[in-house]
């Protein structure tokens, strides 16, 4: 498959047209930002840690149901993936009070909910994402209340997966945030799944210690991120068990399967 022109940039990813009309490769950079892109650095080998992590758990996802974007991933940094429509809304969903939202309600930080809680923000930079009701995603048709039912059932079962797949390995899931697409496929569409979840688009703290393994450790200056994504992606068995895994040698990641 031929790799084409840029079509966008973002903040941590780079997209290019492909020979197939339906299908884009999606590049993992190693930008990080934080604050609407107030606080922004190079980290080496953040994509490379984000891209496998993402392809990991949304290949743990299909397998329960959960349609999404990825075909599969190309190399160390690339995945091809479908051609959505982004619905503009970014979903967030918390099980744990921490962030912004212990600052605007003055909840106190770390407060376990009693069930998930799902915010909506609206994509848009300009306006710093501001969060939103539903009644402003239908009267304004970024989304149809169809469409909205789907991806908050799709939510419930992705959270519910996720929470136990990070428990399993020592970590909780604290909050994380959701995109999906329009797929557009024989004259029908249909929402699944898109973009990349990953301890930049997650906040996952040790069972044990709380210890931030996330991008909360660019953000609050709490140490070098690279040692904290590496332990995630080691936790869930897609780095080789090594006794100090290091950001040298993201690069021992284990290589692609060869597909029959």
């Amino acid at each position: 498959m031929k790799k084409g022109k840029k079509l966008y940039e973002g903040k941590a990813k780079i997209i290019y047209s492909t020979s197939d009309k339906n299908l884009i490769i999606q590049y993992f950079k190693d930008d990080a930002t934080a604050f609407n892109n107030i606080k922004k650095s190079t980290i080496e080998g953040k994509g490379v840690l984000n891209n496998r992590i993402s392809e990991h758990i949304l290949n743990n996802l299909s397998q329960i149901g959960i349609k999404n974007h990825l075909v599969k991933r190309l190399n160390m940094r690339e995945q091809i993936i479908k051609l959505v429509e982004i619905i503009p809304i970014e979903f967030i969903v918390r099980n744990v009070a921490t962030g912004s939202i212990t600052k605007r309600l003055g909840i106190e930080d770390g407060t376990v909910l009693d069930q998930p809680l799902l915010e909506f923000c609206l994509k848009d930079d300009k306006l710093n994402d501001p969060i939103i009701a539903e009644e402003h995603i239908l009267a304004f048709g970024w989304a149809t209340k169809k469409e909205l039912e789907k991806v908050k059932k799709m939510i419930l079962r992705i959270n519910d997966f996720m929470i136990g797949m990070f428990r399993g390995v020592g970590i909780k899931l604290i909050d994380f945030k959701l995109e999906f697409g329009r797929l557009k496929t024989d004259g029908k569409t249909e929402v699944i799944l898109a973009d990349e979840i990953s301890p930049d688009t997650c906040r996952l703290w040790d069972t044990i210690t709380d210890k931030k393994l996330d991008k909360d450790r660019f953000r609050k200056d709490l140490g070098d991120l690279i040692p904290a994504y590496t332990e995630v992606a080691k936790r869930l068995g897609i780095l080789h068990e090594q006794s100090n895994v290091s950001a040298v040698n993201v690069t021992k990641l284990r290589p692609l399967k060869k597909r029959k």
